[in-house]
């Protein structure tokens, strides 16, 4: 039964993908537009560092602004020291 389900959610998946990729039409991409002005292309450099050095900085300084500011209490930390595992309970 679960075999049945992943056959059909996946001939889903593809039909679906198919059909998007026939719908949409890459040829008009190659038409410019009333009014269209691109700008000069990006460098390998320029977009290595946009898309790639860009966001891998951004997470470093947020990820560090966040141990740095880091308020929470020692006792609600998890640590190796403060992990008890007798039960308290009495039967």
């Amino acid at each position: 039964m679960d075999k049945k389900n992943a056959l059909r959610a996946g001939a889903l998946a593809a039909g679906t993908t198919l059909m998007m990729l026939l719908m949409s039409s890459p040829a008009l991409a190659l038409t410019r537009d009333d009014g269209d002005d691109p700008g000069t292309g990006l460098s390998v450099i320029e977009t290595l560092g946009l898309y790639v050095l860009l966001p891998i900085g951004l997470f470093v300084v947020i990820a560090g602004l966040v141990m740095v500011l880091d308020r929470s209490q020692e006792k609600h930390r998890v640590t190796s020291r403060n992990v008890k595992t007798k039960a308290n309970a009495k039967a």
